[in-house]
Parts: C-alpha cells; structure tokens; sequence
C-alpha cells in the first residue's frame, strides 16, 4: 500500500467499479505499474506467492485479462521463466478471448494474473477460456484483492495486499445520495 500512497494510485472520491458497485476508494494498480522498478518487483514477490501454491510445478504461461493485468501478467511471467500472455473482452460478445495469435497447447499449466480483484469474474473467464483450450490452471493471483479474500475464481488464488473497502450498489449509495459526481476508472468505461 506504500507504493499506492507514494505513486498518488489510492483515490479517493466517488467510482463507479467494474463490478457495477460503486465505493469511496480506488487503487489505480497502473499508477503503480508506470514505474518499472515498482512493478518487476510486485511481479517477483507475486511470483513467490504462486510458488508457494505450486511449489513442484514449472508453469508454462502466465495469463492476464486485458487491459489491467498486462503488465502485472508480463512481470509474473518474467520471474516465472514463462510466456506472457493475454485476453481480451470482444465488445460484440463481451466474452474474454485469446487473439493476436496467442495460442495455448494442451497440457501447458498456466496462472492467472489480475491487477485487482473485486468480484473475481474477469479472473473467471480467463480460467474458462484457458481449460477450454486444455490448459491446466494451478493458480491465480493479484496485486491487490478486494474482496477481502472470498472471491472464488475456480482455482487456488493469492495477493500482495487484501481489503475490503466498503462498497454499495447504485441504488443503496450513499455518495449518489449526496450528489457526489461519480467517475468510471480504469480501462473499462462501461
């Protein structure tokens, strides 16, 4: 949390999260990512979290949901000795999706990697996407998790950092309430 509070990447004010629920408090991993001493050493000792899940196992490719978790993903894979890859939401279907000619073999064991979760549904789909394509995946991990620790992607997960800032959907907030223009962070604006 340090390097969120140095880098200016806790906000607080009034976000609309990807999830649809809205709270008072942002953490803008990309902020954090800028810097790349900052992020190849989250990558490292994210990286040391998942061996810790699958301490006998080579993995194969680290994957990320597009656009947040690229370059958390790339820095894992790096301390990892493995690929790099990536999904990305189809606006047609709105379904994650390997493209760019990314490609998974059966058999490979793979991780995934997220900047932050809150309900663990992107983490989700890329697992689906991954088993679909036969891959075995071992683990997933974030920088930060808040769902302070029930988020349930399917398989083994860790983070750096769990909390649990408070949340409300649209209609309960009290930040709407009071007239608080709201803002839509990150890379998804819908």
């Amino acid at each position: 949390m340090a390097l969120f509070t140095q880098t200016g990447a806790y906000l607080h004010g009034h976000f609309r999260l990807t999830s649809g629920l809205h709270s008072a408090e942002y953490l803008q991993c990309a902020k954090v990512l800028a810097y790349p001493d900052f992020a190849g050493r989250l990558g490292q000792e994210l990286a040391d979290l998942i061996k810790t899940i699958a301490p006998e196992i080579d993995i194969d490719v680290v994957v990320a949901p597009a656009m947040g978790g690229i370059v958390i993903g790339h820095e894992v894979a790096r301390a990892l000795h493995a690929r790099s890859l990536f999904t990305e939401r189809d606006a047609a279907t709105n379904t994650m999706s390997l493209r760019r000619g990314f490609e998974i073999e059966p058999g490979e064991t793979a991780v995934v990697i997220e900047d932050v979760i809150t309900t663990g549904g992107s983490t989700q789909e890329v697992v689906r996407v991954l088993q679909a394509a036969g891959a075995e995946v071992v683990a997933a991990g974030s920088i930060i998790d808040r769902s302070g620790g029930r988020a349930d992607v399917g398989v083994p997960r860790v983070s750096l950092q769990t909390i649990e800032p408070l949340t409300y959907k649209p209609e309960d907030c009290p930040l709407c309430s009071a007239g608080q223009p709201i803002v839509k962070p990150g890379s998804r604006r819908a």
